[in-house]
């Protein structure tokens, strides 16, 4: 089954290939992986895609929460969320198929962003599912190249995935990611 986990993290040099070899040495299954800055400065989001059971999931989550610059981790998969995958698909087209096929992308409210004499490039954007429909409508035509981002995903409503703020909060403070007892003298 596939899921959804979110992380938080310090965006410094390093980090991303420290989550990677985490999740590589306990051998996760993991089906797509997307990075990029959020709202927060110094702050990246990272969306995994992972196949795997309760378990499996429970173990990324503390696999993840092991790593020094990781803020904050969130099992999105039982919330009801937006998720959205975007994907370049280069296509054979001729002056006999070219009409055809911009009426398959059409249909999917995607887009030729390339036209060439013998192909054509269509973006996708949508759920996963909808990305792979295209795709198998227009393997018929001869798919000469494809890019896709792995999945991104948001909760629905008011509640946001955040880092928490810099203030302290009963007594502690924030250095790096981790909230540390502040210290009281005599």
């Amino acid at each position: 089954m596939k899921r959804t986990v979110v992380a938080l993290m310090e965006d410094r040099p390093g980090v991303l290939n420290r989550v990677v070899s985490v999740l590589r040495r306990r051998s996760f299954n993991i089906d797509s992986l997307a990075v990029g800055h959020t709202d927060q400065p110094g702050i990246s989001r990272m969306t995994i895609a992972v196949d795997g059971n309760d378990d499996v999931i429970e173990q990324v989550v503390k696999q993840l929460y092991k790593i020094i610059d990781v803020i904050k981790v969130s099992d999105v998969s039982e919330e009801k969320m937006v998720s959205r995958e975007l994907a370049l698909i280069k296509v054979s087209a001729n002056s006999a198929t070219r009409s055809e096929i911009m009426q398959i992308v059409d249909v999917y409210r995607a887009k030729i962003v390339d036209v060439a004499a013998e192909a054509l490039m269509v973006e996708v954007t949508g759920p996963e599912e909808k990305v792979d429909s295209l795709l198998s409508l227009l393997k018929g035509f001869g798919i000469k190249e494809v890019v896709r981002t792995g999945r991104v995903a948001m909760v629905r409503g008011a509640s946001a995935t955040r880092a928490p703020d810099d203030e302290p909060e009963n007594g502690k403070v924030r250095t790096g990611s981790r909230m540390i007892k502040q210290a009281v003298g005599p």
